[in-house]
């Protein structure tokens, strides 16, 4: 994952909103992430092998 995507800053202004806040992340702590299973090949590809498989070269 991407650190930018979690170094965030939240501003919560609402008293609800804080407390919805907060129970989400309580609800979060006990649940287990999910393994993700890859069902499809993968490859790496080159940046001038996407402009030959698109024509631009």
């Amino acid at each position: 994952m991407a650190t930018k995507s979690i170094l965030k800053t939240v501003v919560i202004k609402k008293e609800k909103d804080a407390s919805r806040f907060i129970n989400a992340l309580e609800n979060a702590a006990g649940k287990k992430e999910k393994e993700v299973v890859i069902k499809q090949n993968v490859m790496n590809v080159r940046k001038n092998e996407i402009k030959k498989v698109l024509g631009i070269e």
